[in-house]
């Protein structure tokens, strides 16, 4: 069964910084691909980043594009977003998500099959 497990959002002043986990199991983690959404209240879900398994290739949306940063850790199992130069804007529920590694990149919620728990993240001016 897979399963993936988000922690780690809060509260943070405008440009302060967060680190997302993203937890993993029940799958071969070079044969997918795991990605960060955010739905912010009204708006519609929207991707974020993204990190193939097999390859490591990283994928960012325009709006974090030098702020945020993918990585993952193979051996824990484990894909962390790096939130730097947070602004308001940035306030949100953080999801992960996992598909096979074909779906690296893409960033349309609906294709993706399996979901973690959202993590919120609130940056105050």
């Amino acid at each position: 069964e897979v399963q993936l497990q988000a922690s780690g959002g809060g509260l943070v002043q405008a440009g302060g910084s967060l680190r997302l986990s993203c937890a993993t199991s029940g799958f071969n983690f070079a044969d997918y691909a795991i990605a960060w959404f955010r739905q912010a209240p009204g708006k519609e879900r929207e991707g974020v980043s993204g990190i193939s398994g097999s390859d490591g290739e990283t994928y960012y949306s325009n709006a974090v594009k030098g702020r945020f940063t993918v990585s993952s850790d193979t051996a824990s199992r484990t894909v962390y977003l790096q939130m730097n130069n947070l602004r308001p804007e940035d306030t949100a529920v953080y999801y992960c998500a996992a598909d096979v590694a074909s779906l690296a990149g893409n960033s349309d919620s609906y294709l993706w099959r399996y979901w973690g728990q959202g993590t919120q993240v609130t940056v105050s001016s």
